[in-house]
């Protein structure tokens, strides 16, 4: 693992469109068979240095570049970008944008027809490929059939069927459930030993990707690299909570819990953790201190989905009798395995599919005369991609379409969007192209577009899919002001970190079925549920019973009940 396969030496870049720089003096090694997690905020340069490798900068995006950028020994800038491509693969963050085929197995084909890879060679390659990634059922289906999570796993069975130098993932986690997205990081560190191959990571879920060993943290700031450490000696300083990196929830605790956390306790991993006997008495300590939460009071039922199902045309039933029941005021999540019918149910209540039986009640009444736009103004929907969902040239504009469709004066729309686009953390982009934004920036713009029209329910399939630590809280904060005004959110999620801090009670769904409604606490401490619903057991558990904590799903919801009660007041 010596010999250096990328190389960045005094490396700077500068978009032709833009005044400032956007990478200055980057300074970076990464050896053959190295696995390196570069981490940030939104904007710090990860999009940009990780287009600089695989070739899209300067050959797709304009601009200057200066310093030396080596792959394999040769500088970038004199190669082609096909040259590029056959040593470095990469998983985009929007997998829409990487699709080629129209089936599954034409799109995992792709590279190997180009270089003319005969059969069966070809068909072994791509079967191999999909079993890896668990889609070798999917192989006839086109890429628009399947969900979210789904579609990230064709495009990263696209980069596994040929032999890299360097395999990049930019966001790989973004669209997978828990359980996926561990068996993702499994899958990697497995085609890595295989192969050989350099692996950079580009990713804000920083606990799941530490579910396996990286060598090395690039932590980026402003366009330039903070630091470049191994991950117990960063995890164990404030660089991540400095720079607006969520740290992982067990070492949270363990600070409320004043255990100074030091590169010794090997903290990059619950399973590598190692405490003292002093530091375990601490977190009992604060365990037995904290009071325990306030019972949870029932509200009165805004929406009520009763018995539904429904099925596609030509598939099996994706709804199998789903009941669901949202308060007013409420902040809830709907959680469970990718294809498990959570999307489904929300297209229901929309209006955007119509049930085969079952009834859904608004305020006691059932909405099936309402139309979609009369169940819009009562119930505003966020999409998991928000590709599908804009549908103006400029940020203002496509933030503002609600309200001048519903016939707002236009004095009133320019305070609203402008109120919401700085809650979003979207008023230095007021007036860009919706073109010119990342894919999380554009997913901030749709849940600003919903936001401002001030519906009653809001209901956000991944809402900070692709978000930066500061911009999930402050939209998440957003949503708790919203709530507490009476507004129910409803919000569908992979991420267990998100239902554990906000979140009053999840709704588990697992092949077309609601399989539990529970608060979060029980839920992420139950085996059979986890294990249905492919999500992950909390890390808080588990320190729970490395501590010797005797009731883990109590700590479990007094740390919640702290959070809220003492952080988040």
């Amino acid at each position: 693992m010596d010999e250096a396969i990328l190389q960045f030496e005094h490396f700077g870049f500068q978009y032709n469109a833009q005044s400032e720089p956007t990478l200055y003096d980057i300074n970076l090694s990464v050896r053959r068979g190295e696995r390196v997690l570069i981490a940030g905020p939104s904007g710090c340069g990860k999009s940009t240095l990780a287009h600089c490798i695989n070739g899209l900068i300067p050959f797709s995006y304009r601009g200057e570049m200066s310093g030396s950028l080596r792959i394999a020994g040769r500088e970038t800038r004199e190669e082609s970008i096909f040259e590029i491509s056959r040593h470095v693969g990469t998983v985009l963050q929007d997998p829409d944008g990487q699709f080629i085929g129209l089936t599954v197995a034409e799109d995992v084909a792709f590279a190997l027809e180009n270089d003319c890879v005969q059969e069966p060679a070809l068909h072994e390659r791509v079967a191999r490929a999909a079993s890896l990634v668990g889609l070798e059922e999917h192989l006839s289906h086109a890429p628009n059939e399947l969900s979210g999570g789904q579609r990230q796993r064709v495009s990263l069975a696209g980069v596994l069927v040929n032999k890299l130098d360097v395999l990049l993932f930019d966001e790989p986690l973004a669209n997978l459930d828990p359980a996926a997205g561990k068996a993702a990081i499994e899958l990697i560190e497995q085609l890595q030993a295989e192969t050989g191959a350099a692996v950079i990571l580009i990713e804000h879920r920083l606990e799941d990707v530490l579910h396996r060993d990286v060598d090395r943290i690039v932590l980026m700031g402003g366009g330039r690299i903070l630091a470049d450490a191994a991950p117990d000696e960063l995890l164990s300083g404030s660089w991540l909570r400095e720079n607006g990196i969520r740290e992982p929830l067990y070492l949270t605790a363990l600070r409320y819990a004043g255990v100074e956390i030091r590169p010794e306790m090997a903290p990059r991993s619950i399973r590598t953790l190692r405490l003292g006997e002093e530091e375990k008495a601490r977190v009992r300590d604060w365990f037995a201190a904290a009071p325990p939460p306030p019972a949870r009071q029932p509200r009165p039922v805004l929406l009520e989905a009763k018995a539904l199902r429904f099925s596609y045309a030509g598939r099996q039933e994706a709804l199998k009798g789903v009941s669901v029941r949202a308060g007013q005021g409420e902040l809830l999540a709907i959680v469970g395995r990718n294809g498990a019918g959570k999307s489904t149910f929300s297209k229901l209540v929309c209006g955007f599919e119509t049930q085969q039986s079952g009834s859904i009640l608004f305020h006691g009444k059932d909405m099936a005369a309402l139309s979609i736009k009369e169940r819009a103004d009562r119930i505003g929907y966020v999409m998991q991609n928000p590709n599908q969902m804009i549908s103006k040239v400029m940020i203002f504009d496509e933030v503002a379409l609600g309200l001048r469709t519903r016939g707002v004066r236009e004095e009133e729309v320019r305070r609203r969007v402008e109120e919401t686009l700085k809650i979003c953390g979207l008023w230095p982009f007021r007036n860009w192209p919706v073109s010119a934004l990342s894919f999380g920036q554009k997913k901030r713009v749709t849940i600003a577009s919903i936001l401002v029209l001030e519906p009653e329910m809001i209901l956000l399939d991944e809402p900070t899919a692709g978000q930066d630590y500061r911009h999930y809280t402050e939209i998440m904060e957003f949503l708790v002001a919203l709530q507490r005004r009476g507004v129910t959110v409803a919000m569908i999620t992979h991420d267990m970190h998100l239902m554990l801090e906000y979140a009053e009670r999840a709704v588990v769904f697992s092949r077309g079925r609601v399989i539990a409604d529970a608060d979060c606490a029980e839920v992420l401490t139950d085996p059979e549920i986890i294990e249905q619903a492919s999500l992950k057991e909390t890390s808080l558990y588990a320190l729970a019973q490395l501590c010797g904590v005797a009731d883990g799903r109590a700590f479990v919801r007094r740390f919640i009940d702290y959070e809220r009660r003492e952080q988040r007041p």
